[in-house]
């Protein structure tokens, strides 16, 4: 564990661990007749947005997006329209929740945790992504990493949401379905709960991390948390 004492606030990553973006696969299905082309687009674009923050550099992380779609379409050497990606746009906009979401958020809440968000998306006007997923009433404030510049895993987005809500960051319990973003997260002092959702795995190495809390569904991770909790 990351801390003698439990976390108080559980900060969930959106993309993925609460949205699915696999409701983007009509996309890539229609564009490369191969829908397992949305994975290769979205390790570039994780890739690239790290690549930017490695270099001291920052783009939004949507248009990071079109470009990763932009490069993808040129490695297999497929033609880009507007239409395109306007589709790509409209889709990331409206990915829905996952189905085990609203459950483990609803648990969550009345076991007392606080929630928040913190994402490598752009903040956007209303209604944003997570209003129409029907899951931002769940969350006391989302955090988006634009505030500084980085993205995910850089120190700086996790101290971040801390220095916001006035608590150590061993405060915080992180819940991503990416290992990179625990393994970031631990690194600054966080906790660390892994959503093991499908394309996604521990990596077994030296000075890699453990979770504290390691799940294939959110409700079994859910559980785990407050287990942990109320064993303290």
């Amino acid at each position: 564990m990351s801390s003698e004492h439990p976390p108080s606030i559980i900060v969930f990553d959106v993309n993925e661990t609460l949205l699915d973006i696999d409701t983007l696969a009509p996309l890539f299905s229609r564009l490369f007749d191969n829908e397992k082309i949305l994975r290769e687009w979205f390790a570039q674009l994780v890739l690239y947005s790290q690549t930017m923050t490695l270099s001291g550099l920052y783009t939004p992380f949507g248009e990071l997006g079109v470009a990763a779609l932009q490069m993808t379409a040129d490695i297999h050497s497929v033609t880009l329209t507007k239409s395109d990606i306007d589709e790509l746009k409209e889709r990331m906009s409206k990915m829905p929740a996952h189905p085990d979401a609203v459950p483990a958020l609803t648990k969550l809440t009345e076991a007392g945790f606080r929630l928040v968000t913190l994402t490598n998306s752009a903040s956007s006007p209303s209604p944003t992504p997570l209003e129409k997923a029907g899951l931002s009433q769940f969350f006391e404030q989302h955090f988006s990493v634009e505030t500084v510049g980085k993205f995910k895993p850089a120190p700086e987005t996790y101290q971040m949401v801390a220095k916001e809500l006035s608590v150590e960051v061993s405060e915080l319990c992180l819940v991503a379905c990416h290992l990179w973003d625990t393994i970031g997260a631990q690194a600054a002092g966080c906790h660390a709960a892994f959503l093991t959702r499908p394309c996604n795995a521990l990596l077994s190495a030296s000075n890699v991390p453990t979770p504290d809390f390691i799940a294939s569904d959110l409700g079994t991770l859910t559980d785990q948390i407050i287990l942990n909790n109320q064993s303290k």
